[in-house]
């Protein structure tokens, strides 16, 4: 199935030819961005160096969970069920909430978007275990406090429990959140909008005086009924969630407010409580809580994501103004950048390959911000004009094809990327369908392919000249030949980050195949 190569040089190899180095890329800040970036990193054979301001992985409760694309690319490096395992509920049913009305997928018997309920705490823990495995140099308490960069490296000032220290690497990736002070550094805009709107979001146990009626409303003493779903009033939202025969419920609320909140100041039961009563009007009993967060929103996007030697990822290139969507975009960010950045520290980059991380990803935060804006249109609108609005809306998300494409949408599996060229099969900058593969050693799938992060080049239709044509680039290339029912194309380049560089057509001639190929092999991973 695997063609290898006695002559490819082993990753310690091409570490060994990189001028010598404090680390290859320095990375500012250990959320998931950050996290995800240096363990990616690592599976390509480079030494990251993580510095995170915090003495301590933070408890205050930020995102609930993870939703969209990120959840197939951790099932394409083999960690979905390690993330599953670790969840701390049953996988909610896919029917999520856009912009005060919801996207329910519930009647779809293959939903477009699926979100796992991991708290960020969690996340984050998952991924500093998954960084520890693979060897990164990850040091807490250690702030950045002043960077420089030149031609040929990035100098920074380091404060740490041992005092002042000074760090370079050849680049350096900014992680660092919506105050990003690397991108304040790097003289890089972050041109938006602030929304006059504060949030609270919060699991919460209900005490035995208050009632879960059966279609998921609350019976409130001294009140009424509280129902499910959104309650606008003149002062804002309040959102329920509940299920008939527990207590437990979720609750969110909306108020316009001009408190400026401290974002490592955790939340209260009393302060959650206190917006409710704003909001409706009334006292809500509440007998605990799991998760407390508050937060507001922010559209902003970074003009660039890539100045000289200093990149930006997650929160610190864009901020959107919706909740679900962030670590999605942040993590997929770090898996785009991860590669270039190790393909330029090896030598092997093509010219301008490390920018095509910036058209990349900045047209895929541009759709992000596209919906997320829709959001606040919907969301913000108290008037009979918006109620219209809302009304339409939904409407058209009760014709199935419409109710997709929305799904696909938020979930950012509709990107496609830019190819370089013309002429480009319909797959090429999609992310590679998981097609199940069927080869002399057995039965496998792309997803298993690209466990190692390593590209692919899959002969789908026993194309020899093809392969001929990827031998110049053995040394950086794992070919497969396989079959696989009702094959979409001869043959698929697939990069590193699951997406497809380059596609053969059905019965494509070899006159055009490849040449296309080796085009493209060359386009993406540099001339042999």
């Amino acid at each position: 199935m695997k063609h290898h190569d006695a002559t490819r040089p082993a990753e310690e190899d091409l570490r060994e030819e990189r001028p010598a180095g404090n680390a290859d890329v320095i990375i500012v800040g250990a959320g998931p961005t950050g996290l995800m970036l240096a363990a990616e990193l690592r599976l390509a054979g480079v030494r990251p160096l993580v510095l995170e301001r915090q003495p301590r992985p933070r408890d205050t409760p930020k995102a609930g969970g993870l939703g969209g694309q990120i959840l197939e690319l951790l099932r394409y490096r083999g960690l979905l069920q390690r993330f599953e395992a670790a969840c701390t509920g049953p996988m909610p049913a896919p029917r999520f909430p856009f912009g005060g009305v919801h996207l329910d997928f519930t009647r779809l018997p293959d939903p477009p978007m699926h979100a796992l309920p991991l708290p960020q705490q969690l996340l984050e823990r998952l991924l500093d275990e998954r960084t520890g495995e693979l060897g990164v140099d990850l040091r807490r308490g250690h702030e950045v406090t002043a960077v420089n960069q030149d031609d040929a490296a990035v100098t920074v000032d380091v404060r740490g429990p041992n005092g002042p220290d000074q760090v370079s690497a050849p680049y350096l990736v900014g992680c660092d959140g919506a105050r990003s002070r690397i991108r304040d550094w790097a003289g890089i805009p972050f041109p938006g909008t602030t929304y006059p709107e504060v949030n609270r979001l919060a699991q919460v146990t209900l005490p035995d005086t208050v009632t879960v009626l059966g279609n998921g409303d609350l019976d409130v003493p001294g009140f009424g009924t509280i129902r499910a779903g959104f309650t606008r009033t003149d002062q804002g939202l309040l959102g329920v969630g509940s299920s008939p025969g527990t207590q437990s419920v979720s609750l969110y609320t909306i108020e316009d407010e001009t408190t400026e909140y401290d974002d490592d100041v955790p939340m209260t039961l009393t302060e959650l409580q206190d917006s409710i009563h704003r909001v409706l009007g009334a006292h809500l009993p509440l007998a605990g809580s799991t998760r407390l967060s508050r937060f507001t929103f922010k559209a902003r996007q970074a003009d660039r994501y890539r100045e000289g030697r200093i990149l930006l990822a997650g929160d610190a290139a864009h901020l959107f103004p919706a909740t679900g969507v962030a670590l999605n975009a942040g993590m997929l960010d770090a898996v785009n950048l991860a590669w270039k950045l190790a393909a330029d520290l090896h030598g092997t980059a093509p010219a301008g390959l490390l920018d095509t991380y910036h058209t990349e990803r900045h047209h895929a935060g541009a759709r992000t911000m596209l919906h997320t804006r829709a959001q606040v249109a919907l969301r913000r609108g108290h008037d009979a004009a918006a109620e219209a609005l809302r009304e339409v809306f939904t409407e058209l998300l009760a014709d199935e094809q419409p109710l997709r494409r929305m799904g696909a949408l938020v979930a950012g599996t509709d990107i496609r990327y830019p190819m370089p060229g013309a002429g480009h099969h319909p797959l090429a900058g999609t992310f590679a369908p998981d097609l199940t593969l069927h080869t002399g050693q057995g039965i496998t799938s792309v997803a298993e392919l690209m466990h190692t992060a390593r590209p692919v080049l899959l002969d789908l239709a026993d194309r020899p000249e093809l392969r001929q044509t990827a031998r110049d680039w053995r040394h950086l290339l794992d070919v497969h030949t396989a079959k696989t029912d009702d094959r979409p194309a001869d043959a698929l380049l697939i990069r590193p980050d699951g997406h497809v560089a380059w596609a053969a057509g059905l019965d494509e001639s070899a006159d055009s195949a490849s040449p296309s190929l080796r085009e493209a092999l060359a386009a993406w991973f540099g001339t042999p």
